[in-house]
C-alpha cells in the first residue's frame, strides 16, 4: 500500500467538515410562532395578575345593631362625708390618751388631756391678782370718800374765810384725784379679772374633748409628746362622724363635665373588692378647677352608702358616671369614624379612578364622614352621629346599614 494514501484521503474528507449547514424553512417558522405564543401568554397572565390583586388593600369593620352605653371614667378618693380635726389649742406635753384607732366616741367625751400643772399655777396667779386688784379698788374708794369729805369742810369755811383759796384749791384737786384712782382700780380689777378667765380657759382646754359623735381614724401623738400651739392647733386625732355614709371626690376632666349632672346613677369599684361594683349618686358638680398634670378637672362629690363598712377613707375609687343609653342603635366603629385618607395616596393607589369623587365632604359637630366598601369601591357617607361609647358610636341618620362594611385603614400591598 502506498505511505501516502491516508493523508490523500483525509484531503478528501476535509472539504465535507466545513461545509455550512441549511435548516428547512419550516423549522425557523415553527420558532417564530413558539415566540410569539410565549410572549402572548406572558402578558395575559400579567395582566390579569394585575387585575386580580390590586396595589391596596382595606381593612374593614362591619357595622352593626346592639346596646350603647355612654360613660364617662375618672378615677378619686373615698372620703366620710364630716371629718373633723381636733387639735389643741396649748401647748404642753401629752398626759394621757384616751381613745385609739377605731375608738367610738361621743360629743364633749374626754379622749386626751395635756399636764395641766403649769396651767393651775398661771390660774392660780390671775385669782390672786384679781384679789389683789379688787382690794385696791376699796382703797381707792376710801381715799376718795375722804377726799370729799375734807373738800366739803373747805368749802364751808372758805365760806366763813377760815381756809385760804390755795388750801381749797388743793382740796378740790384730791378730790377729783381720788375719783380717778376709783376709775383706774377698777380698771385694774377689769384686767386682772380677763387674765384668770384666760388663764382658766387655757386649763380647760388641757382636757381634749370630741366635738362630734363619730369614729377615731387617724390618732397623731402618742403619751409624752410634747406639742406646739404657737403658729397653729397641731391636730391630735381625726374623727369621721359616720362611716357608713361616705363620698367619691372624682377628678372629672373638663371634656366630660358637661355631661355630669347632679343625681346622675354611678357605678365604681376599688382595689380592695376586685369583681365587685359599688353604687352612688352624684350631689355635686363644683365649679372650682384643678390643675392636675397640665390637666383641668372639676371635682364630682358622688354619694354612696356603706352598711357594712367594706369602704374605708382614702381608698381609690375607679368611676363610670353613665349618661346616655341605647338598647338597640345602629353602631359603626370608632376606628371607622376617625378614618380620613389622604386624596393624593389615594389617586396613585387607585390609578385611573378620579381621586376627586374619593374626597370626603366637610364634617363638623355631629356630623361625621365614614367610608363604606360596597364591591371594591370605597364610598364616602356622611352620617349623623349620637351617643358614643368610645369603641361604637351611634349612627342616627344617613346612608349606612347593619352590615355595611365601613374601612378602617388602607394597606398597600408589597409589590
Amino acid at each position: 500500500m502506498d505511505a501516502d494514501q491516508p493523508l490523500r484521503d483525509a484531503s478528501k474528507l476535509a472539504p465535507l467538515a466545513t461545509e455550512p449547514r441549511h435548516w428547512p424553512a419550516w423549522v425557523a417558522q415553527a420558532a417564530l410562532a413558539v415566540a410569539v405564543v410565549a410572549l402572548l401568554t406572558f402578558g395575559v397572565v400579567r395582566y390579569r395578575t394585575r387585575s386580580a390583586a390590586p396595589s391596596v388593600r382595606y381593612e374593614t369593620a362591619v357595622v352593626d345593631v346592639g346596646p350603647l352605653d355612654a360613660k364617662v371614667t375618672a378615677t378619686g378618693a373615698l372620703s366620710p362625708l364630716i371629718t373633723v380635726q381636733v387639735g389643741s389649742q396649748v401647748s404642753g406635753r401629752i398626759a394621757t390618751l384616751l381613745a385609739d384607732f377605731g375608738s367610738t366616741v361621743r360629743r364633749g367625751q374626754r379622749i386626751a388631756t395635756i399636764e395641766p400643772s403649769l396651767f393651775r399655777a398661771v390660774a392660780a396667779q390671775g385669782q390672786a391678782n384679781l384679789t389683789s386688784a379688787r382690794a385696791g379698788l376699796e382703797k381707792a374708794r376710801a381715799q376718795r370718800l375722804l377726799a370729799e369729805r375734807q373738800f366739803a369742810r373747805d368749802t364751808a369755811l372758805l365760806a366763813q374765810g377760815l381756809v385760804t383759796r390755795a388750801e381749797y384749791d388743793l382740796s378740790e384737786s384730791n378730790a377729783r384725784v381720788a375719783a380717778a384712782e376709783i376709775a383706774t382700780a377698777e380698771a385694774a380689777v377689769a384686767q386682772t379679772r380677763a387674765a384668770l378667765d384666760q388663764a382658766e380657759l387655757n386649763l380647760k382646754y388641757t382636757t381634749i374633748t370630741s366635738p362630734i359623735d363619730g369614729i377615731v381614724i387617724s390618732r397623731n401623738v402618742d403619751v409624752g409628746q410634747t406639742v406646739a400651739a404657737a403658729l397653729q392647733a397641731p391636730t391630735l386625732f381625726t374623727i369621721a362622724q359616720d362611716l357608713t355614709r361616705m363620698q367619691v371626690d372624682a377628678n372629672v376632666a373638663e371634656a366630660d363635665v358637661g355631661k355630669v349632672q347632679p343625681g346622675m346613677s354611678v357605678a365604681f369599684t376599688v382595689d380592695a373588692y376586685p369583681g365587685r361594683t359599688f353604687e352612688g349618686g352624684v350631689r355635686q358638680v363644683r365649679d372650682n378647677a384643678q390643675m392636675l398634670q397640665n390637666v383641668v378637672t372639676y371635682d364630682v362629690v358622688i354619694d354612696v352608702a356603706n352598711p357594712d363598712r367594706l369602704l374605708k377613707p382614702g381608698m381609690t375609687a375607679n368611676v363610670v358616671l353613665s349618661y346616655a343609653r341605647r338598647e338597640h342603635a345602629l353602631r359603626a366603629p370608632q376606628a371607622g369614624l376617625r378614618f380620613k385618607p389622604d386624596s393624593a395616596a389615594l389617586a396613585e393607589m387607585l390609578g385611573s379612578v378620579d381621586a376627586a369623587r374619593f374626597i370626603a365632604p366637610s364634617a363638623s359637630g355631629h356630623t361625621k364622614v365614614v367610608w363604606l366598601l360596597r364591591g371594591s369601591t370605597p364610598t364616602p357617607i356622611a352620617v349623623q352621629i349620637g351617643v358614643n361609647d368610645g369603641s361604637y358610636a351611634e349612627v342616627t341618620s344617613g346612608d349606612v346599614h347593619a352590615g355595611d362594611r365601613v374601612i378602617v385603614e388602607i394597606v398597600k400591598r408589597a409589590p
